[in-house]
This record gives structure tokens, sequence and C-alpha cells, in this order.
């Protein structure tokens, strides 16, 4: 991060007050402010019990009906399985303390965990494209009465996990519980491709709508897979969070009084829900540099919503290089 790395001011015997002002006050280190709710934990936990079940009665399924559609979401749901305890995981690290080697603590291995399933639902998908393309040519004969059975506890199952999941968990603004709400979210278009295959091949014999419905579901998981990499990737790369808007940002901070530059602005999102803003504010030498700090403090945490915010005040005898970022 950058915001912890101008302290020129603080050599400066022109600048009696803490220039590298970090107020902590209404700073976010504090746990409460930021804890997962326990809900969190358990609507994930209940949606992994049930997503491991159901991928045992599918995989077994899949072999006894020789069904791609239903082997396809078994793989799919091994991987479910995997993501919903690695963002367990990743939960359960997020809320350990921050220490001298690792200063934002554990956040960011939620991202990472989200990042990590989106990656996974690519591969499943691309696997399923793959076996669909070789059985489209030649399709096996299908089970499709006990497929469908299978397939229909399968949904049930998913539709389950998805409803404690909502119920119970933050699906909208936490990234790491929005990957494994995908997941199931997939599974569920899987089981129900597998419904439609099985209905399609039980009234018409056409072995091939397996292998096609299969690809239709896979081409569904990459729409939400490449949503849940592209926005992991933009937090892992320090990106500006899509819902603060730099320029008004930027002229928040010059409308306070007293105020005549705002350089080296920078804001990024640690994990989701939690973004940072760092910032050097220019003041007029006759401004009291504690009065301006606690109107921007407030500013970023009312109108903005950054309740983690390193505001850097100058006045004009403080020198320092430009910052390379």
């Amino acid at each position: 991060m950058n915001n912890h790395q101008h302290n020129q001011a603080s050599q400066s015997q022109a600048q009696p007050h803490n220039e590298h002002d970090h107020n902590h006050d209404h700073h976010g280190h504090s746990h409460s402010g930021h804890s997962h709710a326990p809900n969190n934990k358990k609507g994930l936990l209940i949606a992994l019990l049930i997503t491991g079940g159901i991928m045992f009665l599918e995989f077994f399924g899949g072999l006894f009906t020789n069904s791609l559609a239903l082997l396809s979401d078994s793989g799919h749901m091994l991987s479910d399985t995997a993501s919903l305890a690695l963002s367990l995981v990743a939960m359960i690290f997020a809320v350990k303390p921050p220490s001298l080697k690792n200063s934002y603590g554990f956040y960011r291995f939620e991202v990472m965990a989200a990042l990590f399933n989106g990656v996974t639902l690519f591969v499943i998908a691309g696997f399923i494209m793959w076996e669909a393309f070789h059985r489209f040519f030649a399709p096996p004969t299908v089970a499709s009465g006990s497929m469908m059975i299978i397939a229909s506890v399968g949904l049930l199952a998913n539709l389950v996990s998805a409803w404690m999941l909502m119920r119970k968990s933050d699906v909208k603004e936490n990234l790491n519980i929005r990957s494994a709400y995908l997941h199931i979210l997939s599974d569920a278009l899987g089981s129900v491709g597998a419904i439609i295959a099985g209905l399609i091949m039980s009234l018409f014999s056409w072995y091939a709508a397996d292998p096609l419905i299969s690809v239709l579901v896979a081409l569904l998981i990459l729409k939400g897979a490449w949503g849940v990499i592209k926005q992991a990737f933009h937090i892992l790369m320090e990106g500006t969070p899509s819902a603060v808007n730099t320029d008004q940002v930027k002229d928040t901070l010059m409308h306070i009084d007293g105020v005549i530059d705002v350089h080296d602005l920078h804001i990024w999102t640690i994990t989701s829900g939690l973004d940072s803003l760092s910032c050097h504010l220019l003041i007029k030498d006759d401004m009291d540099p504690q009065t301006v700090l606690q109107q921007a403090v407030t500013l970023m945490e009312e109108k903005f919503n950054i309740q983690h915010s390193t505001i850097q005040v100058e006045n004009s005898q403080l020198q320092h290089r430009d910052l390379k970022v």
C-alpha cells in the first residue's frame, strides 16, 4: 500500500502537528466494525454440508445412468464443495487480528478465495464443453428416468443451499460469499439442465440433448464466473471501488475551508465492504491542521462510507519529491 510511505513531514521542524495524520477515532481498525457475522459462517457451513452430500449422489448417479450432464454437475459440485470450504476457511482467517508482518490482517484471503473460486468455475466449464464435444457426435444411451430423479434431488438441495446463503449471509456485498453463492446457482442450473435433457431423451430418445444441455449450462457458468474474477482482480490490483467516484472525493476535499490542493490521492478496497483512502492535503499556512483533518475524515466517512482514511496535512513549508504513484 502507498499510504504509509509519506513520512517526510515528520522530519520538518516547521510542522509541529502530526503531519501523517491518521485519525484513530474514526479509523476502521476495530474488528468489531467490520467483523463477519456468525450467520455468514452458519450459512456457508449448511450449504457446504448439503452440496457435499449431493455431490456424491450425482457422481454415483451419473455412473449408474451414464449421463454426462449428471457427471459434469457432480464434478462441478466437487469444485463447489471445495470452494465453499475455502470460503469458510477464508472467513475464519479474515477475523484474525493484524500483526507487524500482516498490517491489514488476513482480509485479502477472502478476495483470493473468490478469485480461486471464479477460476475453478472456468476450468470446470471448459471440461464440460470438451467432454460434450466428444459425446455430441456419438451420444451414448442414458437412463433418462433415473437421471431426472437424481437431478431433481440435486436441484432441490441447491435451492435450499442458495436460500440459506441468501437468508443468513451477505450475498450482495461480500465478494467471497457471492462467489460461493454463484457456485451454488450454477449447480442449480446444471441440475435444471440435466432434468431438461432427461425429459427430451425420455420423450424423443434424442441422446445428443445430454451434451447439448451441458454446453448451454457451461456457458451460463462462464458468465457468472467472469464477473467474480473481474471484481476480485480489480481489488487485488488496488483498483478504485466501483461505488466511489475519485473526482467527487477530490472535489469534496477541495471544498474544505483552507484546502489549497489535494494530491497523491488513492482509494482502494481491502476486502468487500472495507474501502481505504490515502491522500495529501495542502492547506493555507494560517489554518489549523487538526480542524481540517477532522473535517476531511468525517466527510469521507459520511459521504463515501470510507472509514479507513490516512490523510497527510501539509503547508507551504513542507517540501517533498513527487511520488511515483
